[in-house]
């Protein structure tokens, strides 16, 4: 015993929790835990899928855990987690987030290459300029054949109302579904037209959580409303 009193440590504080995951709180802090996500989700269940589970890897901090589960990849982002969840945490915008983690080799195959196709040949499947338009063509005069007497399909029409883009799933395999809106339009007197490149309407740098492919791929659309001076765009995807 000296007499002199004990030391007493300097108090701690307890800042703000870092993490990749964590720009909104609303992305986990409020999560109740009570399943309407998952009783929503059209998909909960497959290979163990539970939104919560997600949302739980996040709070505790296992972001690498969450990055490298394939739960992200299944999800099909159609929000309708997000519509019962009674705390509205933003669920599919933290599973973009977490899929835009993910080493870009290692995003799932064919949505990879989807991304790089169309960044370098204007759509995901490559398909060449000419082997498009002739197909447009093609299907025009078919239609015209069947049904709508003088019908053209309009290419790179300058100042055309409508610009419209596409699935490049329909010109390759399924071109008979593009005539069934063509036919709107052509009944409607619509004037329309489809851009003979960057004409892609499905935006997998979206889906990849790609932003910088996403922002490329809009930039692309918007150029080709300016250069035909359109007035409107339609999404048909």
């Amino acid at each position: 015993m000296t007499g002199q009193p004990a030391a007493v440590s300097e108090p701690k504080t307890v800042g703000p929790r870092a993490s990749l995951l964590r720009d909104d709180p609303q992305w986990a802090d409020v999560c109740l835990t009570c399943g309407s996500c998952a009783s929503a989700c059209p998909i909960s269940g497959v290979d163990n899928l539970d939104p919560r589970k997600l949302i739980r890897l996040v709070v505790l901090g296992r972001i690498q855990e969450a990055v490298d589960s394939n739960w992200t990849w299944k999800c099909t982002m159609c929000g309708k987690c997000e519509e019962a969840c009674p705390m509205n945490v933003e669920i599919t915008a933290l599973f973009r987030k977490i899929r835009s983690m993910r080493e870009r080799e290692k995003v799932p195959g064919p949505l990879h290459k989807g991304v790089l196709m169309a960044l370098r040949r204007g759509n995901n499947l490559g398909i060449p300029r000419s082997e498009f338009t002739d197909l447009l063509k093609e299907v025009g005069e078919e239609l015209a054949e069947e049904c709508c007497p003088g019908f053209e399909t309009p290419i790179d029409v300058e100042g055309a109302n409508v610009l419209v883009t596409l699935n490049s799933k329909e010109p390759f395999g399924e071109p008979d579904d593009m005539k069934f809106w063509w036919k709107i339009f052509y009944a409607a007197g619509e004037s329309w037209t489809i851009p003979s490149e960057n004409w892609e309407g499905v935006n997998w740098g979206l889906f990849t959580g790609d932003d910088e492919a996403m922002k490329i791929m809009v930039g692309r659309i918007v150029d080709n409303m300016y250069r035909l001076q359109c007035k409107r765009l339609l999404l048909p995807e």
